[in-house]
């Protein structure tokens, strides 16, 4: 179907799909998502034909060299250089895995995160951003061309360089009264409305400071409170909530972005100094946080569509949903965007946009000074055609 309806070539004009492959790593860095789709355009639209999604997680000693170079540890630049080929060996191989599983060796373009080792925020303007992962091995592995470094152009114009994601929910959800919230490591939100421009910035984090404490709490054993066990057989202690909500960063103006480098896993040290809370208590309490938190941020809205590893989590799930009564709180799989995919598939069409000279970032939501084209582009054998010849206006996903 065309956006004006039944497609009919007199009614509306539709570009031949071209099939993408997107990649991401968040900032929990345990696995590889890759996710695969066809787009095309009809009209002021684009159509978004999911085609699957696979996962790979991280070899451990990789996984272990991740975390260790991570804020606010100290590292090498020859620490940086064999991350940056490792990943980049890493991420080919999940892409050359998805080309052949989930595009029957048909994909036109692979589109890559990388994997983000710092975020540079200083009194709230971000002066840089690194992702790792050299996309040369990408293109050299599977042939295809690769568009990679998504952020730092956002950020050469001013803007946050997170979360990109918004200009797909902004035409995704075009027209509704709604808020987009991605449970990441970091949670961000979108917040669309058809009376204002769309609003984007991270809340703080969603599954960060939960990892951390299981993580630290297990001795390493396990790296997640798997189905919101933990959260609960515990109570929320209120004290220790309250102390963690004092964070200025939740104070702060949109658009902002954060990340590890803030909360990290030394970062409950200093709240927890004195105190000694049940595994199962701290867990529902950090939970609690990233409830409160992500509540605050979404405010007034008629629905609230969630995605990311978070939505796994019924505890989780379940304690937003209290602090927002009366709001309808979904997944995006519910409106035929899968959640676990939803990341990899906006790195998708910021790709499929690039290529097609079409800017990627909305200031309103990146706080950029101007839209720009995003990225870097890696050719392969052979440049996907342009198909686009206009900025989209609504984003559709097609189900069949």
């Amino acid at each position: 179907m065309c956006a004006l309806g039944p497609y009919d070539a007199s009614m509306c004009t539709r570009s031949e799909p071209t099939t993408v492959i997107g990649l991401m790593s968040g900032t929990s860095h345990d696995a590889i998502d890759a996710a695969a789709a066809r787009l095309w355009s009809e009209d002021d639209t684009l159509v978004l034909q999911p085609l699957g999604m696979i996962s790979e997680p991280y070899p451990a000693a990789l996984r272990d060299q991740i975390a260790a170079a991570l804020p606010p540890a100290s590292t090498t630049m020859e620490a940086v250089c064999r991350l940056d080929t490792g990943i980049g060996h890493a991420f080919a191989e999940v892409a050359a895995r998805a080309a052949e599983e989930l595009t029957g060796g048909g994909a036109e373009l692979v589109v890559s995160h990388g994997q983000t080792l710092y975020h540079w925020v200083e009194d709230g303007t971000v002066r840089g951003t690194l992702q790792l992962g050299q996309p040369a091995w990408i293109a050299e592995r599977t042939g295809t061309t690769v568009v990679a470094d998504l952020r730092s152009r956002d950020v050469a114009t001013g803007g946050q360089g997170a979360p990109l994601v918004s200009i797909i929910d902004a035409l995704w959800l075009s027209g509704r009264r709604a808020a987009a919230v991605n449970l990441g490591g970091i949670a961000n939100a979108t917040l669309v409305d058809p009376r204002r421009p769309a609003l984007a910035f991270d809340t703080g984090p969603a599954n960060a400071l939960i990892d951390a404490a299981v993580r630290a709490g297990t001795g390493g054993a396990e790296q997640f409170d798997a189905d919101g066990r933990l959260a609960a057989r515990g109570a929320v202690d209120q004290q220790l909530l309250q102390l963690l909500l004092e964070e200025e960063y939740y104070r702060r103006p949109a658009p902002k972005s954060t990340g590890k480098e803030l909360f990290h896993p030394g970062y409950l040290d200093r709240f927890l100094a004195g105190r000694s809370p049940s595994l199962e208590d701290l867990v529902a309490t950090l939970t609690a946080l990233t409830a409160r938190t992500v509540a605050a941020a979404v405010g007034e809205t008629e629905e609230v569509v969630l995605s990311g590893g978070g939505t796994r989590n019924p505890a989780l799930v379940a304690a937003l949903r209290g602090e927002l009564p009366g709001t309808p709180v979904r997944t995006s799989d519910e409106l035929g965007l899968p959640s676990a995919a939803k990341e990899a598939l906006a790195f998708a069409v910021l790709g499929f946009l690039t290529v097609n000279g079409q800017a990627g970032a909305l200031p309103s939501c990146t706080g950029a000074r101007h839209a720009s084209v995003l990225g870097a582009i890696v050719p392969g054998r052979a440049l996907p055609p342009r198909t686009l010849d206009r900025a989209p206006r609504r984003l559709r996903i097609a189900t069949d």
